[in-house]
C-alpha cells in the first residue's frame, strides 16, 4: 500500500526557521550596535570631527564633495520642477477645461501661450490640428501630437533625472580610486622601510575614509534617482490623462461636471 504522507522539501532539515531567522538578525544588530560602546569600554575612542576625516581622506574628497553638491543641486532642481502643480496647474486646468468645454479655441490657445508650462506647451500645439470641418474635429490627429509631444517631454525631463543615476555609478569608482591611493601610501610606507603601525595607519585610514565617502554619495544618488523617476513618470500619466480628457470635453464626448472626478490634477 502507498503511502500518501508528503516528504519533506529538499534541505529542509537544514534550513533555518523563520523565527529563528528573525532572533540571529536581532543578535547582529545588537552586536553591531555594541560595537563601538565595547570599543569605548577598552579606551579606544576618537574625538575627530567630520572635517577631520575629511581631510585624512585624500585629494578624492574634493571630488566626492563637488559631486555630492551636483547631486544636492540636480535633486533640489527635479524635486520643485517635476511636481503635478508644476507640469499642470490645477487653476490653470479648470480654465482650459471651461474653453476647451464651450469650443473657444481662441481663447484656449491665447491662454496656453500667456501661461507656458509644460501642459500648455503640448495642448497649444494640438489646438492648431483641429478642424471643425473634419469627423470628430480631426481628434485622432490632436491625440497622436499629444502623445508625442507627452513622450518628447519625458524624454528631455528624464535626461536630468539620469545625471544622478550617472552620479551613483561614479560614487563608487571614485572612492575605488581613493582606496587605491590609500593603499599606494601604504605600500609605499612599507617599501621605504617603515613597517610601524601609525606609519601604514594614514594610507589605511585613507582609503577607508574615501570609500565611505564614495558609498556615502552613492547611495542617496539611487535612492533619489528611482525617487524622481518614478514620480516624473507618474506625473506624465496624469498630465496625458488630462489632456485627453480636454480633447473628450471638445468633442462632446465628456462633460464638464465630471472634471471634479475624471480629472488627475485635481487628485492628490
Amino acid at each position: 500500500m502507498k503511502n500518501n504522507k508528503p516528504s519533506p522539501a529538499p534541505g529542509s532539515r537544514h534550513a533555518i526557521p523563520q523565527s529563528h531567522a528573525v532572533w540571529l538578525a536581532l543578535a547582529i544588530g545588537a552586536c553591531i550596535l555594541a560595537a563601538p560602546g565595547s570599543a569605548h569600554a577598552m579606551g579606544v575612542s576618537s574625538d575627530k570631527s567630520l572635517l577631520d576625516l575629511y581631510r585624512e581622506g585624500g585629494p578624492i574628497m574634493h571630488i566626492i564633495a563637488l559631486c555630492s553638491v551636483a547631486v544636492t543641486s540636480v535633486g533640489g532642481y527635479c524635486a520643485f520642477m517635476f511636481r503635478k502643480n508644476k507640469l499642470m496647474p490645477p487653476a490653470l486646468v479648470s480654465q482650459l477645461n471651461g474653453h476647451m468645454a464651450q469650443r473657444d479655441l481662441q481663447s484656449a490657445y491665447n491662454l496656453s501661450n500667456s501661461t507656458p508650462c509644460v501642459m500648455t506647451d503640448i495642448l497649444s500645439g494640438s489646438l492648431t490640428k483641429a478642424n471643425f470641418e473634419r469627423d470628430m474635429y480631426n481628434k485622432t490627429a490632436m491625440e497622436n501630437h499629444i502623445g508625442d509631444e507627452c513622450f518628447r517631454h519625458e524624454t528631455k525631463m528624464m535626461v536630468i533625472v539620469n545625471y544622478m543615476n550617472t552620479f551613483a555609478v561614479l560614487a563608487p569608482m571614485i572612492g575605488l580610486l581613493g582606496t587605491t591611493a590609500g593603499m599606494i601610501t601604504s605600500f609605499s610606507a612599507l617599501t621605504a622601510g617603515k613597517a610601524e603601525a601609525t606609519d601604514l595607519a594614514k594610507g589605511i585610514g585613507e582609503a577607508l575614509i574615501a570609500t565611505a565617502g564614495g558609498l556615502l554619495l552613492a547611495i542617496p544618488s539611487m535612492f533619489m534617482y528611482f525617487f524622481f523617476r518614478g514620480l516624473l513618470t507618474s506625473n506624465m500619466a496624469d498630465l496625458h490623462k488630462t489632456l485627453s480628457h480636454m480633447l473628450d470635453l471638445f468633442t462632446g464626448e465628456a462633460h464638464t461636471a465630471g472634471a471634479s472626478t475624471n480629472d488627475p490634477s485635481q487628485q492628490g
